[in-house]
């Protein structure tokens, strides 16, 4: 990729706590969205403004801050989709402040060496950072997506697995 976005639109989440997770959910107004094809699965990376939707084959997953969504992430969650089988996890962790630089560094490097990634920085702090990456998988395909909050040096890490049944 040849950077990351620089954003105008202001984070809609403040922290981490804010942040829910819902499948099935419409597309929501996106702020950057990138299109691909993995291992032949249509996927649509979608950078909210309040943090981001990832459509893969039958899934339509968001993790953002939504009106009337309480927040709260869970550790996992996985479902069965027709002939598919999904499996999410995510971690919320706090850092110190130079590690939690050192760690955004490193998101922002992975996601701008990563041939199938989208990530975005929003404005105040080049450490606000929404970030997302695609792998192919032998039996189906995974992403990862990051979401940093320099106001409280936590950094939200969500990894996802769909694979054929």
């Amino acid at each position: 990729m040849s950077g990351g976005i620089a954003l105008t639109t202001p984070y809609l989440d403040t922290d981490a706590d804010q942040l829910a997770f819902v499948l099935g959910r419409p597309a929501l107004d996106a702020l950057a969205v990138r299109e691909l094809t993995v291992g032949g699965i249509d996927v649509r990376l979608r950078l909210l403004g309040a943090s981001h939707q990832v459509f893969a084959g039958p899934v339509r997953e968001t993790v953002a801050c939504l009106p009337g969504v309480e927040g709260g992430l869970p550790d996992t969650a996985a479902r069965d989709f027709e002939g598919w089988h999904y499996r999410f996890t995510a971690r919320v962790e706090r850092f110190g402040a130079a590690e939690f630089g050192a760690r955004v560094a490193t998101i922002r490097d992975r996601s701008e060496d990563h041939p199938r990634a989208l990530y975005g920085i929003f404005p105040g702090s080049p450490e606000a950072v929404t970030a997302m990456t695609v792998e192919r998988e032998s039996t189906g395909l995974s992403w990862r997506t990051w979401h940093t909050y320099p106001q409280s040096r936590r950094i939200v890490a969500t990894h996802t697995r769909l694979e054929a049944r």
